[in-house]
Parts: structure tokens; sequence; C-alpha cells
């Protein structure tokens, strides 16, 4: 939620801001605005996209100044709450929520701040303002402050009169970039892109002074801190849209390359083998009992198909929990349980939070499934797996959540192998059927237009009703959240089973139900759930195998996938439900890629 950028340096860093917060604009565009020393401090600040404010900072020269896009946690979108938030003569960024704002707030009126936004954030910059009386020296105040703030935060703050840009992290994303002309922050490797591939990922706690010529990090008690840099192996072109309307549709269309890119250790002669998940993996897997998955939204779906995997393939109990809920709750800790935390960003604070609660309950055998390499997941875990989808900027998750999937699949049969419930005949099957998924995915992808069609029919409708069963539940559960986030259109997910218990009341002419149908044991029992919606004047929408044998009649619409995938049908099946999603959504005109209300990355809770 809500992105940072900051720039010192011998040219001019004003485009540079800017183009790092359209690169940022996925985490948040409910306002932007910039600070910058010329040498005074000036400020500009718009309500709305980034664009507004690149035209405000058209023609605009600095070599200092830090900027910020926001999804709005305390106080409504305007331009009073808009960041930066300044005093006298300090201007602070903030990602991330400040939950003793209040305390804070109380004590500074006292000594005579005026507040004049809505924020959390401002507290910050007066915090620091009132710091500076006792510290005067930018860098230590910030440190001195930042050891005061209780919650997630990444900050930067700039200050007249100094040619240096003070940066914190506790809790959320950032990293700085070391370039030729200067020295930047960002809560994104790719905001930077345009400047330079040097990085360094800050550690919670540490806080970098950023020179022209320089950076230097310490932790919070003022002692140096060595971080390492890296070349980023991110590409300028990874975050084009190129030939693409919309990034979602791009993120659509790279699944075949992004579950190739997955599975690439497993081509060739290959096979399973638990050190795919880190060379402490053996041992780690050779004693788990069990297997508890956190995640949140789409993660959480991807978690859901990987219960049947898991419960099936290996015969270990898997339970599954929404990560908000899991760490709030009293859970009956078990120390043989491999932990799996699933995300994208692998900045999720829930997700985060929750791994941490299951390792102080003693259950250390963790394992992350994420995109981001340098995430603060990765790093918390004992075992990790990359997804490699490559960066993923459209709000509504695609490529991740199958790349996901692919990723889970390899864990159940790694374990099941572990546990000598594969023969190598098994093995091979399941291998093959693996190296052979991005074709099919390819194959999937040609239905585009045929579910463009069917799109126009139902993108006026105000409901919808999708459908499965086993694992392709969660699949239901997956279209269901891709409709309503990016087309608004309210949606629902059952198991087909539990239409008689309740939901059947719903159905009607005007409530389309999407049906997920492909050719498994179950079929047959959710050809009579049909029925059931069929003889209520349900209009179905059902995506078959080719073998289903599910007919087509007045009122029951079939598209049929090129083929039958057995274990991995629901990588295949959640790719039409993306794009009747996509689809749906431009008949009505919505932000494809900025959803509103929502952000991509969560990193608050």
């Amino acid at each position: 939620m809500c992105g940072i950028v900051a720039a010192i340096a011998g040219n001019n860093i004003v485009p540079v801001l800017i183009e790092g917060l359209m690169r940022l604009e996925y985490r948040g565009y409910d306002s932007a605005g910039l600070a910058v020393l010329k040498p005074a401090l000036t400020r500009l600040r718009s309500v709305g996209r980034v664009a507004e404010l690149a035209k405000a900072a058209d023609g605009r020269a600095a070599n200092c100044g830090i900027a910020h896009t926001r999804w709005a946690t305390h106080g409504v979108p305007s331009e009073r709450n808009a960041h930066p938030h300044v005093s006298s003569g300090l201007a602070v960024v903030h990602n991330g929520i400040i939950e003793n704002f209040a305390e804070i707030k109380q004590e500074l009126t006292t000594k005579g701040y005026l507040f004049t936004s809505d924020t959390d954030t401002e507290v910050v910059a007066h915090l620091i303002q009132e710091t500076l009386k006792s510290a005067p020296d930018l860098f230590d105040a910030v440190r001195l402050a930042s050891i005061r703030l209780a919650g997630a935060y990444a900050i930067a703050v700039l200050h007249e009169g100094e040619q240096r840009i003070v940066v914190a992290r506790n809790g959320a994303p950032l990293l700085l970039g070391l370039g030729e002309q200067g020295n930047y922050a960002a809560s994104d490797a790719a905001a930077l892109l345009q400047v330079t591939r040097t990085m360094i990922y800050l550690e919670d706690g540490d806080v970098a002074e950023l020179r022209r010529d320089g950076v230097r990090i310490v932790r919070p008690d003022g002692s140096v801190a060595q971080r390492p840099s890296f070349e980023s192996s991110l590409s300028a072109d990874a975050v084009e849209l190129g030939q693409y309307r919309h990034y979602m549709q791009k993120e659509i269309f790279e699944q075949p390359q992004a579950l190739a890119n997955t599975l690439e250790m497993i081509t060739g002669g290959a096979g399973l083998s638990p050190n795919l998940f880190g060379t402490a993996a053996p041992d780690i897997m050779r004693d788990t009992r069990g297997v508890l998955i956190v995640a949140c939204g789409t993660s959480y779906h991807a978690g859901l198909v990987a219960r049947y995997w898991i419960e099936q393939l290996a015969g270990l109990p898997c339970q599954v929990e929404i990560a908000s809920e899991y760490r709030y709750r009293d859970s009956v800790a078990d120390p043989g349980t491999l932990v799996v935390a699933i995300s994208q960003s692998g900045e999720t604070a829930d997700t985060l939070a929750a791994v941490k609660h299951a390792k102080a309950l003693g259950m250390t055998k963790t394992l992350t499934i994420c995109n981001v390499p340098e995430s603060a997941l990765i790093r918390e875990a004992a075992l990790k797996f990359l997804t490699r989808a490559g960066p993923e900027i459209g709000v509504a998750s695609t490529k991740a959540f199958t790349t996901q999937l692919a990723a889970l699949a390899l864990l159940a049969l790694v374990l099941a192998k572990q546990r000598g419930r594969l023969d190598a005949g098994q093995e091979a099957k399941h291998l093959a059927a693996l190296r052979h998924l991005p074709v099919a995915v390819s194959r999937t992808l040609t239905l585009e237009p045929e579910i463009e069609r069917w799109a126009g029919r139902f993108a006026g409708k105000h409901h919808a009703l999708f459908l499965g069963r086993g694992h392709h539940y969660p699949i239901a559960l997956e279209g269901a959240l891709k409709l309503k986030e990016i087309s608004y259109i309210h949606a629902e997910a059952y198991p087909a089973g539990e239409l008689k218990h309740g939901p059947l009341a719903l159905v009607d002419g005007e409530m389309p139900v999407i049906s997920v149908a492909p050719n498994d044991p179950l079929l047959e029992k959710l050809k009579s759930n049909l029925q059931e919606v069929r003889a209520r004047g349900g209009e179905l929408y059902v995506f078959a195998d080719a073998d289903s044998e599910v007919p087509e009649t007045e009122g029951v619409h079939i598209l049929r996938l090129p083929e039958h995938y057995g274990l991995l049908s629901p990588v295949l099946h959640v790719v039409p439900l993306q794009l009747l999603a996509y689809h749906a959504a431009l008949v009505k005109g919505t932000d494809v890629d900025k959803p509103r209300n929502l952000a991509k990355s969560v990193t608050v809770e």
C-alpha cells in the first residue's frame, strides 16, 4: 500500500520521481505528491492518478526530492491528506501504518504542533521536527524518532538546507539504488530501473542516508550496518505494456512463459527432489507430519487447491488459513508441521506476521513460495521457492496465481515421493504433465474470442454465481474474485453440492451461473447440480473439458477446453475465468489495472 521514491543526483531528478511513481502506481492511486529542494522546500500534490501530478510538475527541475503515490488508510483521498506532509521546512513520505499515531499526535498537540490532515503520517513529520530540538543532526533525529513509531513503515525525509535524504524501514519494503549520477530509494526495484540496476535491500530497523556520492546505513542503536548490493535481474522491458491494452491482459498471455520459467528446473532429465525448495529441505520434509498453508486473497485460493493435492498425493493432513485470521486465534501448534507461506510480493503484512507467529509457537519448518527474490518473506523462511513469474503490475493477480499452483504441485509431488507414495512410473507421468503445462495453457488462451462474446452477454448483470467441485471449487472462488475485483459485478462462489443448501434461492434468469466442469470423478455429480440451476431458470456458462460430454442446450452455453489435464486441470481452468473477468471489465469500462479501492501489494494489516 502506497509507494515512495527518493532521489538525489547531479541532474534533474523530477522526471525520475514522476517515472518512479508511475511504476509504483499499482501500490495505490488515490493521490500523489512530491517535495523537492530548490533550494527552499517546494511541495506539489494532486488528487487522483500520477498523471495529474506529472502535469503540475512539468518543467520543474531539482537535484534532490521525495515523492509518493497513495492508497488511503487514514483520511479520505484529498489534497490535504496527500503526501508529502511537512513540518517547518521538513517533508516526509510514508508507506505503512503508524499504530500509535494517536498517542504521538496528542503529545505533539500539547507542544503546539498544528495538524492539517487526517493522516497518521503527519505525526512522523512533526515528531522528527520535535526530535531535531534535542538531536540537531537530521540523520540522528530520524533514527531516534523511528524508534518511537509502532507499526509498519517505510519513510523518506527531506529537510531544507540539507543536501541529503534520510530513509528508514520497519515492516514495509524499501530498497536503495546506487547510480552513476546519484543515489535513490524506492518501494520497488521497478521504480529505479530507469537510473540503475544496482540495488541494496534494507532490513527492518535500518536507517539510511543518501548523498550524491554515497550512502550509509545504521541500525536503530546507531551501529553501522553492512548490506550487500546486487544487480537486479528485472528488465525495463518487463514492466512495459508493449502491444497489450492493459497489464492484466499482458500478464494473462505471459502465463505460458511464466510457467516455463517456474518449472525450468525439471526440464530435461531432472526429477523431483526436495532440493528444489532449498538445501535444508530433505531434512525438514523427512520429518514433516502435516502442512499448514497461510496466505491472503488469490494466494489463499492457490493454497486451497494445494490442500487437495497434498492430501491426495502425500497423504499428509493439510490446513489452509487466511493469514489475517490465523495469527489472532488460539491455534494448536505442532513442531512437525511444515508452514507454507504464499505471496506474490513477499511483503504482505498479514502473511509475514502469520509466519512469525507460527515460528513463535515453535513451528520452525517454514517454506515461502514467492515471486520476489529479495522480499521479507523469503528472508523469513527456512526454505524458499521462487515462482519466476516476472513483475506483475495489474492489481488482479493472474500469472502469479498459476505459477503458485505449479510450485504447489511440485511441493505435493516431492512430499509424496519423500513418503514413498510415488513410484518411478507415477513420477515420470507427473513430470511429463508439468513439462507440457506451458503448451496446454497456450492452447487454452486461444479460446479468448469466444470468451469475449460470453462477457458481452452478461457484463450488464449485477450478480453472478460460480460453481465448482473438488479441487476446482477454489478455482470457482478465484473466478468470482477476479470478476468482482475488476468489473465490480457482485460474484459468489460455492461448491456445487451446496446449491440446495441455500444459494439456489438466488438463482433466476438475471443470475448467470458460471461452472467449472472438468472431466473428473465428480463430473456426474456436477451435471446434476447444473440441472438444478437450469430447472430454476438460471442461465449457465460452463467451462468443460473436451471430453466432458456436457450438452449445449437452450440456456446452457458450453466452452470446451482443448484438453483434459487431470491433476493439473485447475491451472488450465482458471485461465478462461481470468479472460472472462477481463473482457467483462472492458465491456463495463472499468479501470482494469487499477480497480477502485484496491492496491497490489498489501503491506498493512
